[in-house]
């Protein structure tokens, strides 16, 4: 509550200053003060739309990643990360490209949405992670595609601990003939 009390504080010290302002236009040339305010009013109302269509926008102009055959390029996000869409069991899972991650780690909620029971799973694998140490269960996805490249019985964990996003690792890097950087841009090649 008490960081709560400056923020209402300005917010009222601004509607003070705004509204008087307003007062004193208006007073002076109403019709001109209320194109003004129309004007202001739709630069913000496009504004606000451009910064909710921009993740939509930035895909259409630059893909979050080009499949073409064997050769997959991603180009690196604002986070300074590398993702990648997958189907796992014929389900669409984002990846963040970990090359510190030994293996795929699949967080539960995208365990669940392939068809694992994440409740049933041993979870007998000690993993040491960014966050500190978890448990982890080692699993086998029936398929994994991306474009034209399917990998099929692939070894994978799930891991105990809640993560945001499930971690691409070596063990599936290692199935590229080649993975390198061309500038901002990731480039895996079968």
């Amino acid at each position: 509550m008490s960081d709560e009390i400056p923020r209402v504080a300005y917010f009222v010290l601004l509607l003070i200053a705004l509204g008087g302002y307003l007062i004193v236009e208006f007073r002076a040339n109403p019709g001109k003060s209320l194109r003004q305010m129309l004007a202001w009013g739709l630069i913000f109302l496009g504004l606000i739309a451009g910064f909710g269509l921009w993740e939509d926008i930035r895909n259409d102009v630059a893909p979050r990643q080009i499949v073409d055959g064997g050769r997959i390029e991603l180009p690196k996000q604002d986070d300074g990360h590398f993702y990648i869409d997958m189907r796992l069991n014929g389900e669409a899972v984002e990846f963040m490209v970990d090359t510190g991650a030994t293996q795929i780690a699949l967080s539960p909620s995208d365990a669940e949405r392939i068809g694992l029971d994440p409740e049933t799973l041993s979870y007998s694998q000690m993993v040491a992670t960014a966050n500190g140490t978890a448990f982890a269960a080692p699993v086998r996805i029936d398929s994994i595609e991306i474009g034209g490249i399917t990998d099929r019985d692939v070894a994978a964990s799930v891991t105990d601990a809640p993560m945001d996003i499930s971690l691409l690792g070596m063990s599936y890097l290692s199935r590229f003939a080649r993975v390198s950087f061309e500038g901002e841009v990731m480039v895996l090649e079968r």
